[in-house]
């Protein structure tokens, strides 16, 4: 197994600073960064997260929440041996014809089901409501504000050349349909911290973002006691009555993961980078960094 690359950011202050730092893929990380994105758009009156989108019968909250009833394109066998060989990634209406993506599996917020579709429904508002590119709408709602540098969205293999894909060198970001962020492993931390941290929303909505569905206690090789998901955000209980808001992202050769807590030393984010690894084993060593500032 490869060794990790860790990033630590306490009390606002980020702890090594490598300047020669690579990019690399945030997989479902993007997803805190999209829900933050159309939070800032609820912030500005431009959006509501209870109102009835893209012809529902879903909400905002619902799709942020993974409560919309949504399939996942994940559970198709076709998918995943099309980004093994390397294909083209299908036009988005052919991966939700595929899926049956129309019809709901359940119905809104009386079940839950992960799914990366509703993310690419959130982009699609995200677009649709600020009239201009997701990438666009991310930076200039998002990254600028919160002072992140390295980030970007990648949407073709030339814009991965750079990005420290371990053994998926080749990768088309197409296949992430929500879209894939890259950028540093201390970029991410930072973006995080002052996201959950700062004034990008106001108090009320921040606090929205941070309520959770608990889904329920300890999962297999993972660190939670209990889990969770709030809007754009994996939320884990972990010994010692601690709460980590964050992400975990993996995808073909690597996993990411991205998480904030309270300390005795002042809020703590940590992000951590593992070519080759499992999510439980990344998500452990996060959770040893952050015991670390205790």
């Amino acid at each position: 197994m490869s060794t990790f690359a860790c990033s630590l950011v306490v009390n606002g202050q980020l702890s090594v600073a490598d300047r020669q730092e690579p990019l690399v893929p945030w997989w479902s990380f993007t997803k805190t960064v999209l829900a933050a994105t159309a939070l800032t758009l609820v912030r500005d009156g431009l959006l509501s997260l209870d109102e009835v989108v893209l012809g529902g019968p879903f909400t905002l909250r619902q799709l942020l929440k993974h409560e919309a009833g949504l399939a996942d394109y994940g559970e198709l066998a076709d998918y995943h041996a099309a980004v093994a060989r390397g294909d083209e990634p299908w036009p988005a209406s052919e991966m939700l014809e595929r899926l049956d993506a129309a019809r709901l599996r359940y119905q809104p917020e009386v079940g839950w089901g992960y799914s990366n579709v509703g993310y690419l429904y959130v982009a699609r508002i995200i677009e649709a409501r600020t009239a201009t590119s997701l990438e666009s709408a991310i930076q200039q709602r998002v990254l600028q504000p919160l002072g992140v540098t390295s980030v970007r969205l990648a949407k073709t293999p030339a814009e991965l050349a750079d990005v420290d894909m371990g053994s998926a060198a080749g990768y088309h970001p197409g296949w992430v349909y929500h879209g894939l962020v890259v950028g540093s492993l201390s970029d991410a931390a930072l973006l995080l911290d002052r996201l959950l941290g700062g004034s990008l929303l106001p108090a009320e909505l921040l606090a929205q973002m941070q309520e959770r569905r608990v889904l329920g206690g300890p999962l297999p090789g993972r660190p939670w006691i209990v889990a969770g998901y709030a809007l754009g955000l994996m939320q884990g209980d972990i010994e010692g009555d601690i709460l980590l808001s964050g992400h975990t992202g993996a995808g073909p050769g690597s996993v990411i993961a991205v998480y904030r807590c309270i300390t005795d030393a002042g809020p703590a984010t940590c992000a951590v980078f593992q070519k080759d690894a499992k999510e439980g084993d990344v998500e452990a060593h996060v959770v040893a960094a952050l015991r670390h500032c205790r």
